[in-house]
């Protein structure tokens, strides 16, 4: 996740989730917690896998007290019930509207013990949506001459954080056989593509949105990945899965979103270069993500900022601990996996990603 944009709903579950209602940034977070354990038949072993963040790991969908079953962490642990014939808990330890800091500090270390049961093979997590939104919203209120401080706080925060966030997976998580952090892709694309009310000091004009977001958005997603190599964490590349069409749409001999993946060893500097200019004109809003060059899927719900999830299947969660629980079986026969994909896999944005994240599971448990 990365800007929030208006939302017509009011509710009170807006507010919780930290919604820009005309363009005022709420800072309200409300705990969403869940397990659920994917059963197999015959299965003799059970299996953990755990995922900290915000409401895009949540599975956030309008409501305070439900969230989508399908969100992209049990998509990718469905995947691995698959691939392992073993029953899989998919734990959840999330918060929506919480900005990376409090990721860190209120889930990957305050409930570091689901990470650190014996059972937890995969761990995974995703941050920083929330402090570039409440920044982007300030941003974008501003008037006269324009301060950029917000948005490079924003940045320098969340690069630390993810970092820790690493640092504290690898201490912790001394079972997990793989463990992958989720960059962050563009919601609002489109609609950024405004001028600001403020000016620049330097060229004394109005600066486009997008133009001055995307490299912001560029350079966290360097990171990410970069710091997921130092560290031995894969990189699941939510931008280019969310924002690239999956044909070539500019000749280069490769499907866009494959184009727009991070690439190891490329530097930051080129890697902004790339996004921000060279493939700028593949990049596509993920409300019409392109499988073909005549076929598209809405990866974004009508809040135009969470990634839309396959049935209406939803997980309750009590208003008075923030958590809900359950279990069930597969809602795919292992004959409808192909190649590591379900029919599915491309149709909305948590089956995507989730997909994406499924590509990082180990072979063998």
């Amino acid at each position: 996740m990365f800007l929030r944009l208006n939302v017509r709903d009011m509710s009170l579950a807006c507010v919780f989730a930290a919604s820009v209602v005309s363009g005022s940034a709420f800072a309200s977070t409300i705990n969403q917690n869940t397990s659920w354990t994917i059963t197999r038949s015959g299965a003799s072993s059970t299996y953990r896998v755990v995922a900290y963040g915000d409401s895009i790991f949540a599975g956030y969908n309008g409501g305070l007290f439900s969230v989508a079953r399908r969100a992209s962490p049990y998509t990718s642990g469905e995947y691995l019930a698959h691939k392992w014939n073993a029953n899989v808990e998919v734990i959840r330890r999330t918060k929506s509207g919480a900005k990376a800091d409090d990721i860190y500090n209120n889930k990957i270390i305050s409930d570091r013990s689901y990470m650190q049961d014996a059972k937890t093979r995969v761990v995974m997590f995703e941050m920083c949506g929330n402090d570039y939104l409440q920044a982007r919203s300030a941003f974008s209120e501003q008037t006269g001459t324009c301060s950029y401080s917000g948005l490079d706080t924003a940045l320098a925060s969340c690069t630390s954080y993810m970092e820790k966030g690493m640092q504290a997976i690898n201490q912790y998580a001394t079972s997990a056989k793989s463990k992958i952090i989720m960059n962050i892709y563009y919601p609002g694309y489109d609609a950024d593509n405004v001028l600001n009310g403020c000016t620049d000091a330097s060229t004394g004009k109005k600066e486009n949105r997008q133009e001055k977001f995307i490299p912001y958005l560029a350079k966290s997603n360097w990171r990410a990945c970069n710091l997921a190599e130092k560290y031995g964490f894969q990189c699941a590349d939510a931008f280019a899965e969310m924002m690239g069409s999956d044909y070539d749409s500019n000749g280069d001999g490769l499907n866009d979103a494959d184009a727009l993946r991070y690439k190891s060893g490329e530097s930051e500097a080129a890697y902004v270069t790339r996004i921000s200019s060279t493939l700028r004109s593949t990049i596509r809003d993920a409300n019409t993500h392109y499988a073909n060059s005549s076929t598209s899927f809405d990866y974004i719900q009508s809040d135009n900022t969470h990634p839309t999830y396959h049935t209406s299947s939803t997980i309750s969660v009590s208003i008075f601990s923030g958590s809900g629980s359950g279990s069930g079986a597969s809602d795919f026969a292992d004959s409808a996996i192909s190649n590591g994909k379900q029919s599915e896999w491309n149709k909305t944005g948590h089956e995507r990603s989730g997909w994406s994240i499924s590509t990082y599971n180990p072979a063998a448990p």
